[in-house]
Parts: structure tokens; sequence; C-alpha cells
């Protein structure tokens, strides 16, 4: 039987105890983190607002003046505040390009990593764009040795801060500030092996040395250096995330296909259900499969 992607698998993130999809609609969203509500864009959301008087409740709105974007402060917010997911904990902030530094709709993948970790012997995992961190102290919970990547060392050192509430050791995470391109080849040249794999390429960006990066020319040479650092032992596993590249579950998942060969895994859309509703905001794509 051949070994395929099935592109069906749509992943929906559930609210939970601190996060909240409370309405959308009119090209917004209004979500909670913790205690506190915040109202953003979503280009997603052609939809009308299914519960208008919520809206009130917000302690914040990202805005757009003059090609700029700011919040517009409603009520007072923490500079920075602590939410959990399971056992991990980590910081949310009000950032200047809207985000919080936590992605819900990677809840499903949060847990599908926690089980396919807790099956493998202590583990090598390799974390690329890793950001703020919270795939990699989920998967150092579930007993990996985690090497985590990024360009951005404001996003490292906030990482390093959710490790550290987590109770994450020092000793369970290898922090490494550089261009993502640039270190895997340089792993592939030392000979390292990894049994798990997590990327969340953007579409452009800057490494440290201000390299350049654009998912059209090098994604499928990182997938290429990738596929010489995964491990061939039975449990080892690829995730591939995509957030603002614009692609198509499909491309993403070809593309790894034409790199690895036959892969049996899945991938599809990344939803966050409304928590009054049955509506969903697609918020990304992935690809994922274990040898």
């Amino acid at each position: 039987m051949t070994k395929k992607l099935s592109c069906d698998q749509h992943l929906t993130s559930l609210p939970w105890s601190d996060y909240e999809l409370l309405d959308s609609g009119d090209n917004m969203k209004l979500e909670r983190f913790g205690d506190v509500i915040i109202a953003r864009p979503e280009t997603q959301a052609l939809w009308k607002k299914l519960r208008p008087e919520l809206w009130e409740t917000a302690h914040a709105e990202f805005t757009f003046e003059e090609k700029k974007g700011l919040w517009n402060m409603k009520k007072s917010v923490p500079e920075s505040w602590e939410l959990a997911w399971n056992k991990v904990t980590f910081l949310a902030r009000l950032t200047g390009f809207k985000h919080t530094g936590v992605f819900p709709e990677q809840a499903p993948n949060w847990q599908w990593l926690a089980e396919k970790i807790s099956k493998l012997d202590k583990p090598q995992v390799l974390n690329l764009f890793g950001y703020t961190g919270i795939a990699s102290i989920v998967a150092a919970q579930a007993g990996a040795f985690v090497t985590h990547v990024d360009a951005s060392k404001q996003s490292l050192d906030w990482a390093h801060e959710n490790a550290t509430i987590s109770n994450i050791s020092e000793n369970k995470i290898r922090w490494i500030l550089d261009d993502a391109l640039a270190f895997v080849k340089r792993e592939v040249r030392r000979g390292t092996k990894y049994d798990g794999i997590i990327l969340d390429p953007p579409a452009f960006g800057r490494g440290a040395k201000g390299e350049v990066w654009k998912i059209e020319e090098d994604f499928q040479t990182l997938l290429q250096s990738l596929k010489e650092l995964l491990s061939a032992n039975s449990g080892s596993f690829l995730l591939v995330n995509g957030y603002a590249a614009g692609y198509a579950p499909k491309s993403f998942a070809q593309a790894v296909e034409s790199t690895f060969g036959e892969v049996q895994g899945e991938c599809g859309e990344l939803y966050i259900k409304e928590s009054s509703s049955d509506r969903v905001i697609p918020a990304g794509i992935y690809v994922r499969f274990v040898r």
C-alpha cells in the first residue's frame, strides 16, 4: 500500500481555561487570554459578529493608523501575564505586530507532539523558527532534549522565560540564536540526527546576521537538509506549520513528499472554534508524519 499524506485532516482548537475565541466577524476576532480580552484584525472573518455586546468588554483593540499598527488601550493590561495549557506555563504580551506570543490553533499539534515524544527513548528534537517556545516546552516535558533555534534574540529570551516559569531544567533545552537554514546546513555537515523536527517557517524573515529568508526560494532547500537530519528510526517525526505564507495544505504536503518520498501522515487546515457557536476561524496549515 502506497504511503501518502492525507490532506483532509483538519485540526480544530477548542477553548480551554486560559484561552477562548469569544466572537468574530467584520474582519475582527475577540479573544480571551486568561483575564485579558483583546480585539484584533482577522482577514478570514468575512461574516457578521454574533455577539456584538461582548466587544465592549475588550481591554485592548489593535488598530492601524497611518499604516502603523498600535494597541488602543481601553482598560489596564499588564506588560506580561501568565497563561497555561496543560502543564505548560507561558507569558502573553501585547506586541507591536498584533500577536501575543501565543498561537492557540497549535493546541492539537502540542497534544500530538506530547503523545509521539512520550513513546520515544530520550529523543533529540529540533524546533526551528521556535518563537516563544511553547512547542519546545511541550517536547521537553514529554521527555525530549530540545534544540530551539530562532533568529530573534527577543523571541529567544521570551521562550527562555517561558521555559523557566514552566520549571524546565536548563539541561533540557539548548537555545540557539541563529538563522534556521544556516544552522541546519552546519548540522548536516556535523552528521547530527534528530528524532523529531518541528518548524513554522515565515513567508519572509531575516536571520541573526541579516540573512534573508524567502519561503518560495528557501523552503525546498531547508526540507532537503532536514531530510538529512531526521533519523530513520521508527517513531521519528516531522511537523511543519504554516501561518502567514498563504499556501494551501496540499502545497506544503507535496513539498514534503517531493523531498521525503513516501510518508504516511496527515495535513490540513488549523482552525480555532468560537466558544459559543460552531463557527471556526482558519488560522494556518500543517503537515506531519511519523516514520
